[in-house]
């Protein structure tokens, strides 16, 4: 008797987190995405740096050091993705597994996330960019503007996870 009622509470603690997280999601709205490219690579050990100097005061110069390293373990799923927002357009709440690069080509766009008790927003414009570390940030991304937006996405992700997770609303922004 006692392994019915336990294996009738899993039923419905199983049925309750499915549909808590089919009903609590918060899907893309007034957004389309195009994935313009998508390749699997080998492990990433990719370095380049730039030492040149700047000229300084009275003909002296100073020494200007750029570095980049990217590494990675394991193969990885890159993707270039185009996302376009209309206005009052979202990419609802989501998260990656990987980082991303974000190119804002159109428009502006908003990027709110759920670790922000405050929700505030992060505005970008046309021209301008930023990074999305992956991982457990959950954000949002909305066109707020009267014109459509537009992001580029550079994305690095562990082969085969999911491209993007939606996630339910944290409940820190009020819109």
């Amino acid at each position: 008797m006692k392994s019915k009622w336990l294996w009738a509470l899993l039923v419905v603690v199983a049925g309750g987190a499915l549909y808590a997280g089919t009903v609590l999601a918060t899907p893309s709205a007034g957004q389309s995405t195009t994935i313009l490219a998508q390749s699997t690579f080998d492990p990433l050990n990719l370095s380049g740096y730039s030492l040149t100097a700047t000229p300084g005061p009275l003909g002296t110069s100073r020494p200007n050091l750029w570095l980049s390293w990217i590494k990675t373990v394991g193969q990885s799923d890159l993707y270039v993705v185009d996302n376009k927002f209309v206005p009052g357009g979202t990419s609802g709440w989501h998260s990656h597994a990987g980082p991303s690069i974000i190119f804002v080509v159109a428009g502006t766009i908003t990027n709110y996330t759920s670790d922000d008790p405050t929700c505030t927003p992060h505005v970008y414009s046309a021209g301008s960019g930023f990074v999305d570390p992956g991982g457990k940030d959950e954000h949002m991304l909305r066109n707020e503007g009267s014109v459509q937006a537009e992001t580029i996405a550079v994305q690095f992700l562990p082969q085969g996870a999911t491209r993007k997770i939606d996630e339910p609303d944290p409940g820190n922004c009020h819109f």
